[in-house]
This record gives structure tokens, C-alpha cells and sequence, in this order.
């Protein structure tokens, strides 16, 4: 990887940040245009960003996506290919929750009425049109449906918040492509990382203001000393712009107000090794509770390894991560040993752990709009004086949330840079 300890002078084009969107930008650059200078200014101290793969010894080294995981709209996710090119192995099973992750414990009629429930309340929202005045998913859940902790748990998976915070239009714009979901074998996180190797980085260089005035050079100043750039691409979370942890001059107010209405939800994994895993079922999906919004997903045995995958999202997952791991474990054992027997609290340990609210890097794990505020995703990724261009997730009107959406903003920002741009 080449890494870069000290930089003097000038680059073509700076990139602050090293996720998908940044590594996109870099690497489509590189194709169109590889005369050009690149660097990657990356505050911490890896690639990859909200991808993120550990490799938790209690799992004897087995990948575990902490980040995204899920190759969605995979036929046409630009990962797919990649990861083709790069040499990794695509699991091609359906998700598990295609098959049996609707078996919630229940008897057939109640699983009926749950299935008749989730049904409806997901052609109500579908039937929302776009001339319409937008609101929270939660005005279409029907009053009193006892099935309704359940949407909402759904809903926090979905969104990261629950449904009354996120905007019915965002979510009706929501495409990831045709195709099912497919997995990375050796992980989502590595995928990304790996294809950003060639690319120039500085880690640890926090970017903190952006001298973005008409006649200079675009200047970035950094905790390791000022950058200078020609054009330059930010790929930060939307936390991060909200906070102003990253100021412009001049500054940027529809930049911070888009932000703003596109704050970060929150996802949060908790892996667990299972001893003695033979006598459970191999790769099954399940919720903890039907019945209410603080529950988690569970996938179990995810390619036929000694895990458990626990899912949490919303304010319950924020709450689980304030509390500590120790406390998501505690509760995780409780509703395992509610569909397994209460003798396999016993057999579980604590693997892994993501806890992405409190990462000062990202503050969440990804994009939903406030009601009415879906357009400002287009103000958010929108350039500024074609020297200052926007990417990321939250960019992406159709595939927020995923990481194919932000490398493709990465590889919309790099393609009209290399249209604009004139020679070294």
C-alpha cells in the first residue's frame, strides 16, 4: 500500500476520506485520468470506512463484517464484479431471510396474520406517490395492529431509526438494483480495503477546514500539516459535516443543513461464538421478539461457522452501545435462549462488536432522510465551483445506505472532475 508519511507542494486532487466513496473516486481517476496526482487523507488509521472486516480470535480468525456486509442489488452491485476481479470468493445463497427469516416461533395462524400485517403496511407506504405531501413511515402503520412493534423493529433495520423518524419518500426512492443479496466470503470490508491498496494515503491526517476561495488553490489543513490541491473530494459522514467537526471557508450552509436533515441511523453487530454449534440450524434468520421495537435479528451460523450474528438497530442498538458490549451480550443470551433453551447461555462468548454512534470518525452507520427532507440529498452531493466535490451514501438518491451507492457518487465525482480538469 502506498502509504504517504510527509507530502510537500501540491496534488492534482485530494480526497478526504478512505471509504467506498473515496477509494471509488481514487481508482476511477486513476483509470481515466492517470497522469493526475491523487491522495487519500484518511483520519483513521485504515481503508475501508463504515466497511469494516475483523477477524476476532475467539472465531479462530473467521471474517465478520462489523459494516456493511450484504452485497444488495448484487447482479448489478459494482462490488460483484470487483470482487471478481480481485479474486473473491461471492456467496451466491439466497439471504437467509429469503428462505426462513419470516419463522418468528409462531403458530400458523398468528404467522399469517403477521405476514397479512407486513404486507399491508408496506403497500401503504409503496402507494405513497411522489406529488404527495411526504411524513414518517410511522403515520401509515394501522392504529393499534399488534404487529406493529415488529414494522418498527423491521423499520430500524431498514433506516437505522425507527419509523417515525424517516421520510416515506426517501424510502419509496430506496432502489439497489435488480438482483438478490449475495455475501463476500472473506468479508465486505476486506473487498473495499483490498481495492484501495494502490491508492496514495495519509492516515491519520484529520481533515478539519477546507480553504475553498475562487483564485487559490483549494487548501486543506490537516492534524499532520496543509494540503494543497487543484480540486478536492469529501466523502465524511453526514454526522461529521452536522457537528462541523469539518469546516469550510467560505462557508457551506446547505452543506451543513442537508446534513443535518440526513443524520446518521444506527445499525450495530454483536458477534458470538457458540460452543458445541452442531445441534443448530445452519445459517437460519430470526427475530428475537415479534412484538416489539427493541429486539434484535439473529443470524445463525453464517456459512456453517461457530457464530451468531446479532443485529440491533435504532435507539434500542444506541442504548445497547452506551450500556456496553457486555450488556448487548447479556440481552442477546436472553432472547437466544428464548428460541434455543436457556441452556445456551452458557455456550455463548462474546466475539466482536461494532459501535459505530460513538466512533468520533463516523457517528453511525448510515443515511435516512427526515420527513421532507429527501432532496437535500441532491444539495448535499451537489459540487461546489467545480472544485469542490461531494460523495458518499448519503449522496445517492436511490442507494443510500449501501456501499455500491457510495462508490458510485466516488465514481460520479471522479468522472466529472476528469472531464473538467486540464493537464498537470
Amino acid at each position: 500500500m502506498p502509504v504517504v508519511t510527509t507530502w510537500t507542494g501540491s496534488v492534482d486532487v485530494a480526497i478526504v476520506g478512505a471509504g467506498a466513496a473515496g477509494i471509488g473516486a481514487a481508482r476511477r481517476l486513476a483509470a481515466l485520468r492517470p497522469e493526475l496526482s491523487v491522495l487519500m487523507l484518511e483520519a483513521g488509521n485504515r481503508l475501508g470506512g463504515r466497511a469494516c472486516t475483523a477477524a476476532p480470535f475467539r472465531l479462530d480468525g473467521e471474517p465478520v463484517d462489523l459494516g456493511c456486509g450484504w452485497l444488495h442489488g448484487a447482479r448489478t452491485n459494482a462490488w460483484t464484479a470487483i470482487a471478481g476481479e480481485l479474486g473473491f470468493t461471492v456467496d451466491r445463497k439466497p439471504a437467509p431471510w429469503d428462505d426462513n427469516g419470516r419463522d418468528l416461533g409462531l403458530d400458523e395462524g398468528d404467522q399469517a396474520d403477521c405476514e397479512a400485517a407486513r404486507e399491508a403496511y408496506f403497500g401503504r407506504v409503496e402507494a405513497r406517490g411522489e406529488h404527495e405531501p411526504d411524513g414518517a413511515m410511522a403515520d401509515l402503520l394501522e392504529p393499534n395492529n399488534r404487529w406493529n412493534g415488529l414494522l418498527d423493529a423491521v423499520g430500524t433495520y431498514i433506516n437505522g431509526v425507527e419509523l417515525s423518524g424517516a421520510s416515506v419518500i426517501d424510502f419509496n426512492r430506496y432502489e439497489p438494483g435488480p438482483g438478490p443479496d449475495w455475501r463476500v466470503r472473506h468479508g465486505y470490508g476486506r473487498l473495499v480495503s483490498t481495492f484501495g491498496v494502490p491508492v496514495p494515503v495519509a492516515f491519520g491526517a484529520t481533515v478539519t477546514r477546507i480553504d475553498h476561495h475562487r483564485g487559490a488553490a483549494v487548501t486543506l489543513e490537516t492534524a499532520r500539516g496543509d494540503v494543497r490541491s487543484r480540486v478536492a473530494v469529501v466523502t465524511v459522514s453526514t454526522a461529521v459535516l452536522a457537528a462541523e467537526r469539518l469546516r469550510f471557508d467560505p462557508p457551506l450552509p446547505d452543506k451543513i443543513e442537508a446534513a443535518t436533515h440526513l443524520p446518521l441511523g444506527l445499525a450495530n453487530k454483536l458477534f458470538l461464538h457458540v460452543s458445541n454449534p452442531d445441534d443448530l440450524p445452519f445459517d437460519a434468520h430470526f427475530l428475537g421478539s415479534p412484538h416489539r421495537t427493541g429486539t434484535g435479528a439473529y443470524q445463525v451460523r453464517p456459512f456453517g461457522t461457530a457464530a451468531i450474528e446479532c443485529y440491533f438497530g435504532g435507539a434500542f442498538a444506541r442504548d445497547l452501545e452506551e450500556a456496553g458490549a457486555e450488556a448487548a451480550l447479556d440481552f442477546a443470551r436472553s432472547e437466544l435462549a428464548g428460541q434455543f433453551g436457556h441452556a445456551i447461555r452458557d455456550r455463548l462468548t462474546l466475539a466482536a462488536a461494532s459501535a459505530w454512534a460513538g466512533d468520533p470518525l463516523f457517528g453511525g452507520s448510515y443515511s435516512y432522510a427526515r420527513p421532507g427532507a429527501s432532496d437535500r440529498r441532491g444539495i448535499l452531493g451537489a459540487p461546489v465551483d467545480q472544485r469542490l466535490f461531494f460523495a458518499g451514501e448519503a449522496c445517492s438518491f436511490a442507494r443510500y445506505s449501501t456501499a455500491h451507492g457510495a462508490y458510485e457518487t466516488g465514481v460520479a465525482a471522479a468522472e466529472a472532475i476528469a472531464a473538467q480538469i486540464t493537464g498537470s
